[in-house]
C-alpha cells in the first residue's frame, strides 16, 4: 500500500469499526433504507389517491341529490300551477266559554295534517289557525276532524265537567285542476238548555274554490 493512502484506509476501518458491521453490511442497510422509503412513498401516494376518490364520490352523489331535489321542487310548481290543484285547510274555534278543546286531529286522504292533545287548554288559544297549505292531485278528496271537548261546568253545571265529548266528522270535497280550494272546519257547540252537553258540539265546514290565477 502506497504511504499516501494509509490515512483514508485507517478512516474508512474506523469507520467501519465504530458501527460494528462490516462493509459489505453497511451497503445492505443503506439498500433496505432506500426500498423502505420507496414503499413509504408509494403507499402515502395510494392514500392521497383514495382520498380523491372518495372526494370525486361525495362530490358525485351531491350532485345527484341536488338534481333529485330540483327535480321534486320542479314538479311541486308545476303542480301548484295552472295545472295542478291546492287545498288550504283552517281550523277554526267558535265554542263557547262553556267548552273546552283538550285534543284536535286532522286527516286529508287518510294522513294526518295536523294532531295535538293538551288538557291544559292551549288548543282554545288560538281561535282559527291553518292545518294545510299546498298542492293536491285534482279530484276527490276527504277531510277528516276528530275532536275531543270538556264542559267547563261553570255556575251550577259543575257536575258537566266530568262529560268528555268526542266528535268526529268527516267531509267530501273536489279539487279541480287548476282550482285553489279553501276548507273552512268551523268547531262551534248549539247552546241552549234543550240539547244535552254531548248533542251541542258540533263542526261545519264551508268551502271556496278558485282559479289559481285569481287566488290572493
Amino acid at each position: 500500500m502506497k504511504r499516501n493512502a494509509w490515512p483514508a484506509f485507517l478512516a474508512v476501518v474506523g469507520l467501519l469499526a465504530a458501527s460494528g458491521l462490516p462493509a459489505h453490511a453497511l451497503a445492505q442497510e443503506a439498500t433496505k433504507e432506500e426500498a423502505v422509503d420507496g414503499v413509504a412513498s408509494g403507499a402515502e401516494f395510494d392514500r392521497e389517491l383514495l382520498t380523491i376518490e372518495q372526494q370525486v364520490d361525495a362530490l358525485k352523489e351531491r350532485v345527484f341529490r341536488s338534481k333529485a331535489t330540483l327535480q321534486l321542487l320542479k314538479e311541486i310548481v308545476i303542480q301548484g300551477s295552472s295545472s295542478g290543484a291546492r287545498a288550504t285547510i283552517w281550523h277554526v274555534n267558535k265554542l263557547s266559554a262553556g267548552f273546552k278543546l283538550e285534543s284536535l286531529q286532522y286527516l286529508l286522504d287518510g294522513q294526518s295534517k295536523f294532531s295535538k292533545a293538551d288538557p291544559g287548554g292551549s288548543l282554545d288559544q288560538s281561535r282559527e289557525f291553518k292545518i294545510h297549505d299546498g298542492a293536491v292531485p285534482p279530484g276527490n278528496h276527504n277531510l277528516s276532524v276528530d275532536l275531543k271537548i270538556r264542559p267547563t261546568g261553570a255556575g251550577v253545571f259543575t257536575y258537566a265537567r266530568d262529560y268528555e265529548i268526542n266528535v268526529r266528522s268527516n267531509y267530501a270535497f273536489s279539487a279541480e285542476m287548476g282550482k285553489s280550494c279553501t276548507v273552512r272546519a268551523v268547531v262551534s257547540d248549539r247552546g241552549g238548555v234543550v240539547n244535552s252537553f254531548e248533542e251541542r258540539a258540533k263542526v261545519e265546514f264551508e268551502l271556496k274554490c278558485e282559479r289559481i290565477t285569481d287566488a290572493k
